[in-house]
């Protein structure tokens, strides 16, 4: 989804430069809250939004 952002050499550096990890995600990355989300763990969570972007939100 995000491939086309990615490739663009301007928009590509002015994300990653808002993204406090630094980086675009790596697909392992987004492992752990989707091994959550599908585990007994979460049984209880309802009606939340999980951000998984690197502290993108936070700025």
């Amino acid at each position: 989804m995000t491939k086309a952002l990615q490739e663009d050499p301007v928009r590509s550096v002015e994300i990653r430069e808002h993204i406090p990890a630094g980086h675009w995600a790596e697909p392992k990355e987004l492992m752990g809250a989707m091994v959550f989300l599908c585990s007994h763990a979460s049984d209880y969570i309802n009606g939340v939004t999980l951000p998984v972007d690197g502290g993108y939100l936070l700025r």
